[in-house]
């Protein structure tokens, strides 16, 4: 069994060859591009890891070029990517992105048959959570492929059975799957996390109307310690115990894409989080929530300011200078 250093976060989900279009407009007049790599569980790793956290990424590729671009992408910020499967007869996915000028872009997936869509629960190996305290995963895998539902679950037990906490974002993705479905395997996941972190749309979703307040009430009597909800220009809400904790969010001027904002702010958290042996003890969730959600809500405005799901996200140092309102000198 290969030896690991210290990991703080373990991530497991598809990322994808990410194709933009150089400028604004339909993509069927677009005729230059530009390549990435995006995907919400290697988004909350690279943000991770630019903040200070050893990060291991789990996932599996194509034996193809887009798969050795997405393994050398991640390497190259740091990213413990050993446990990576490479799987010689499915192909690595990609995805579009398509900017009009207006509201959120439109994304188009080539992801069905891909290799992650293959994960099932033969893939688990105990070195996946050897030496590490966290996991994080997103409703996005489990909506992937026919086996990949219960593959999340069983990481999930088997993260708990190790001893690591467990976060997850529902991360909700209408184009991969039907609503029924969708909101049946999301609600099963929650009981098996410590740390819930819906949108207001996916928290509307998954159990309708209610105000904030029920949100945070009916999300914990399922059985995490700790709801956050995403709330954007209105920053964000913790909910643990009979505690609230609301933090007011960053101004920004413009919004240039958002995708992957979410992520971001899932990064800002558990780096706070679990600078703590345990993140999720009362006490420390009093003296470091409010801390956690100012720097997610940050991270998440940050991000919606480039191009690209994780490109811009910033270092630890400059993230200390924004939480200090400094400006950077340029010149």
């Amino acid at each position: 069994m290969r030896q690991f250093n210290h990991i703080d976060v373990v991530t497991i989900g598809e990322s994808m060859v990410l194709f933009q279009p150089v400028l604004e407009g339909p993509l069927h007049y677009s005729p230059l591009f530009v390549k990435s790599v995006a995907g919400a569980e290697s988004n909350v790793a690279i943000g991770l890891t630019r903040l200070g956290k050893k990060v291991r990424w789990i996932s599996r590729l194509g034996c193809d070029p887009f798969g050795d671009f997405i393994l050398s992408t991640l390497a190259g910020e740091g990213i413990d990517v050993s446990c990576v499967i490479r799987d010689p007869e499915a192909p690595t996915a990609i995805y579009f992105k398509e900017f009009k000028g207006y509201g959120d872009p439109t994304v188009y997936y080539y992801r069905k048959y891909s290799a992650a869509s293959k994960f099932s629960e033969n893939d688990i190996q105990s070195e996946w959570f050897a030496n590490a305290r966290h996991l994080h995963v997103t409703g996005i895998t489990p909506a992937l492929g026919e086996k990949t539902a219960s593959f999340v679950k069983k990481v999930m037990e088997k993260a708990k059975e190790n001893g690591l906490t467990v976060s997850f974002d529902p991360n909700l993705r209408r184009k991969l799957w039907g609503e029924e479905e969708a909101r049946r395997v999301l609600l099963s996941l929650i009981p098996f996390c410590d740390i819930f972190l819906p949108g207001l749309e996916e928290a509307q979703f998954l159990i309708g109307e209610r105000s904030i307040a029920e949100y945070g009430t009916q999300f914990l009597q399922m059985g995490p310690k700790l709801v956050v909800m995403k709330r954007g220009q209105h920053g964000s809400i913790g909910f643990y115990r009979d505690q609230t904790v609301e933090v007011p969010a960053f101004h920004v001027d413009r919004i240039i894409d958002t995708v992957g904002a979410g992520d971001a702010f899932a990064a800002g958290l558990l780096s706070i989080l679990l600078n703590e042996d345990d993140p999720l003890n009362e006490k420390v969730l009093e003296d470091g929530l409010p801390t956690a959600l100012k720097q997610a809500n940050l991270l998440g405005a940050l991000a919606t300011q480039f191009k690209g799901d994780w490109e811009g996200l910033p270092s630890s140092h400059e993230v200390e200078r924004y939480m200090r309102g400094e400006q950077a000198v340029t010149r």
